[in-house]
């Protein structure tokens, strides 16, 4: 008899009860639906913890289960941020515009709207034309479109093109790593028509919204966690069926994996797109939360950050990059936030501020050496005393 999904992984049900109830419990001591024990700044901590978990899922399809170390995927988390950041900057400053041209005795016509939006926006690097990649600024439903075609596009071209190639290993993370950087530095110019090294900012403002920032931070909260057990599912289905089984089998032997018949290139492929998409959903949630995104967002070394948590949660389990993203996103906040103390020992005084990225590299060294499961790998030995006793 054929068994259901949620009956065959029984651990995707753990985690979505677990989801379930820390949103519940959130919501519950939130400031703005709750009894104010959690503040809104924190609600939105946890907001983007959620998404920087949901894009760990992402690496972990693909260097965990496939053993494709993308040092590129941030840039598909950016990406998305990117392209919802548009509508919100677009429909928050055309509010302002006509607001103010409201007063004037004859009533603006649209262009004068148009030219008023686009003085506003693009100022800063001195013009005011738009230029012609925010043709669908003004609607939500297509840049929403866009976050996942953009990532997709761009992952399907640059996939096809190493794939094809048969390039692997190392020299396919250097790609990838090459296709970010230059991303960034093509961003950081005025003329990339998204305002340079200024970015897009104001994202936290939901235009023609009147609803509270507390109340604002908790529907992004629920967005995020909805989103991370749909991304979950969905990842658990890709990896319980036979496209499990085969990317599985590329990550261990692919040469075997082609000799049995098998288009390696085309479940590479298909991998790569799926898990950018998934990447640039995670980023559209995740930078209305943080308010602004720049081209350093998009850095290289943000995509090495990302293969640090999967790594520290345990790769080739989704619940390992989870916990490592929730751990080390957690853990950042704690020590960069100025909440821990400094240690004073006498002839030098320990700053965690600038000891947090020592502290991040030498745990993703200790790991690597010593714990190669990661943090879900005290779910195995705590799930084999559990059998055993």
């Amino acid at each position: 008899m054929n068994r259901s999904f949620i009956a065959r992984n029984p651990s995707v049900l753990v985690f979505l009860g677990c989801l379930a109830l820390f949103t519940l419990c959130v919501t519950v001591f939130s400031e703005g639906a709750g009894v104010g024990g959690i503040s809104t700044s924190f609600i939105k901590t946890l907001g983007k913890t959620l998404c920087l978990c949901l894009v760990a899922i992402a690496m972990d399809l693909i260097w965990g289960y496939c053993g494709i170390l993308s040092l590129g995927h941030f840039a598909f988390f950016g990406i998305g941020g990117y392209m919802i950041g548009m509508w919100l900057m677009y429909a928050r400053t055309e509010l302002i515009v006509e607001a103010s041209l409201a007063q004037n005795d004859i009533p603006p016509t649209a262009q004068e709207v148009i030219d008023g939006i686009g003085t506003q926006i693009f100022g800063v690097v001195g013009s005011s034309d738009f230029p012609v990649i925010w043709i669908f600024a003004d609607s939500l439903v297509m840049q929403l479109m866009l976050v996942l075609i953009v990532p997709a596009v761009l992952a399907g071209v640059f996939g096809w093109l190493a794939f094809r190639s048969r390039v692997t290993g190392v020299y396919l993370s250097i790609l990838t790593q090459a296709m970010t950087l230059a991303l960034a530095l093509y961003l950081f110019q005025n003329d990339s028509g998204l305002r340079g090294n200024n970015g897009l900012s104001g994202l936290q403002n939901l235009p023609g919204v009147e609803a509270p920032q507390s109340l604002v931070s908790l529907w992004f909260f629920w967005g995020s966690a909805f989103a991370l057990g749909v991304g979950y599912i969905l990842a658990s289905m890709i990896i319980a069926g036979k496209f499990g089984s085969v990317i599985r089998g590329i990550r261990d032997n692919e040469a075997r994996v082609r000799f049995l018949g098998y288009s390696v290139e085309s479940f590479k492929l298909m991998l790569f797109v799926v898990t950018a998409m998934i990447a640039a959903i995670a980023g559209a949630l995740y930078y209305p939360q943080a308010g602004i995104i720049n081209p350093a967002e998009i850095a290289p070394i943000a995509s090495i950050y990302l293969a640090v948590w999967v790594a520290i949660g345990g790769r080739g389990r989704l619940y390992g990059a989870v916990l490592g993203a929730a751990f080390v996103s957690l853990l950042s906040t704690w020590f960069t936030g100025g909440q821990v103390p400094s240690v004073n020992l006498g002839i030098y005084t320990i700053d965690w501020v600038d000891w947090w990225q020592i502290i991040l590299g030498l745990s993703f060294v200790f790991v690597t050496l010593f714990a190669p499961k990661g943090i879900g790998g005290l779910f195995d030995i705590l799930t084999k005393k559990g059998r055993s006793s």
